[in-house]
């Protein structure tokens, strides 16, 4: 209550969080990135607190300490997504090791698909620097947290990282044991989250209003679950 409250955001740019485009009916987490982005700052100047932000693109760390509540609004979120498979885990150490700037309390923003997950000692030691961590996890409801039934089709695919479009010809079977690979991995995503005393929030779409909702929704089961403590 004496000192100004500390948040970071660390944003996963992997190829994958660039999907999907604009022309496509599905969730753009570009978008959504953008949308996360803006609430968080918003709600960091509602509480007069120092705001900072992490990615790495190319090889290369981008790194804003907690300065003012203007950082985010100041950020070019239109650079490539070129990170690396362990983008997230690189940030968590360069995170731990910023001693100065993010003492024990600092809320940590982490928006990703989490299709790439850090280690659980990755998570551990960030979790022993006592940040108050928060996954922000951004996957689309169709082709990530499920999968639809496209089999007896021919479906246009595109490789995230390179951009290249080829297709598949699925069959039912192979559309069911997608569909329960994906349903499994976000299910067992929340619990390992959950189990390391960490809250997530799952964000399904762009839209404004629904990415506000989920964090509503965060923050009310958030309420809930510590207060039975």
């Amino acid at each position: 209550a004496e000192e100004a409250p500390r948040v970071v955001v660390l944003c996963d740019r992997r190829p994958s969080m660039a999907l999907f485009p604009e022309r496509w009916p599905w969730l753009r987490k570009p978008e959504a990135i953008r949308q996360a982005v803006r609430l968080i700052g918003d709600s960091a100047v509602a509480a007069r607190g120092l705001v900072g932000y992490l990615d790495e693109a190319e090889g290369e760390i981008f790194w804003r300490p907690p300065r003012s509540e203007r950082v985010l609004g100041e950020l070019d979120l239109e650079r490539p997504f070129g990170a690396g498979e362990d983008t997230l885990s690189r940030g968590l150490v360069h995170l731990i090791e910023q001693r100065r700037d993010l003492p024990a309390g600092t809320f940590l923003f982490a928006l990703s698909d989490f299709v790439e997950l850090p280690s659980r000692d990755d998570w551990l030691w960030a979790l022993e620097r006592r940040f108050e961590i928060v996954p922000v996890v951004i996957q689309d409801p169709i082709w990530e947290q499920s999968f639809p039934d496209v089999s007896g089709t021919i479906v246009p695919f595109e490789d995230a990282a390179t951009g290249r479009f080829g297709l598949a010809g699925l069959t039912a079977r192979e559309v069911a044991e997608r569909r329960d690979a994906n349903e499994r991995r976000l299910h067992e995503l929340l619990r390992l989250l959950r189990s390391l005393d960490m809250d997530p929030v799952l964000v399904s779409s762009h839209e404004w209003r629904d990415v506000v909702l989920a964090f509503l929704t965060w923050a009310d089961q958030r309420l809930l679950t510590r207060a039975r403590r």
